[in-house]
């Protein structure tokens, strides 16, 4: 089993791989008790959205890790990865822009990370 630093980092690798964009990462861990991390990515295209998630949920499988649940890969618009103490948001621009949720959630967070 992972620690929640080496599964956060798998997250971010496996997100860095294909090409997700604008990468933040969240400490939630005092805002809920449902989970430890939030991380948000960007995708230029519904394909792209729907790879990337599988791309995640696949490297961590590859490490023992499975995905709880997955919602939106039908449209591919917004595509949510449920890692239990993780939860992946692939987001296309619009969607990411409309939801703000690194407002939502990061203003309070101690620990927000922006990565490129």
């Amino acid at each position: 089993m992972l620690s929640i630093e080496q599964k956060t980092a798998a997250v971010v690798a496996a997100l860095e791989d294909i090409k997700g964009e604008h990468i933040t990462v969240l400490n939630t861990s005092r805002l809920s008790p449902l989970f430890e991390r939030m991380v948000i990515a960007s995708a230029q295209s519904t394909r792209q959205t729907k790879a990337l998630a599988d791309h995640v949920i696949d490297k961590l499988l590859e490490q023992g890790e499975r995905a709880r649940d997955i919602e939106g890969g039908r449209g591919g618009e917004w595509v949510l990865v449920d890692l239990g103490d993780i939860i992946v948001h692939v987001m296309q621009p619009a969607v990411r822009a409309y939801y703000n949720l690194e407002e939502l959630w990061g203003d309070q967070a101690p620990a927000a990370r922006h990565l490129t």
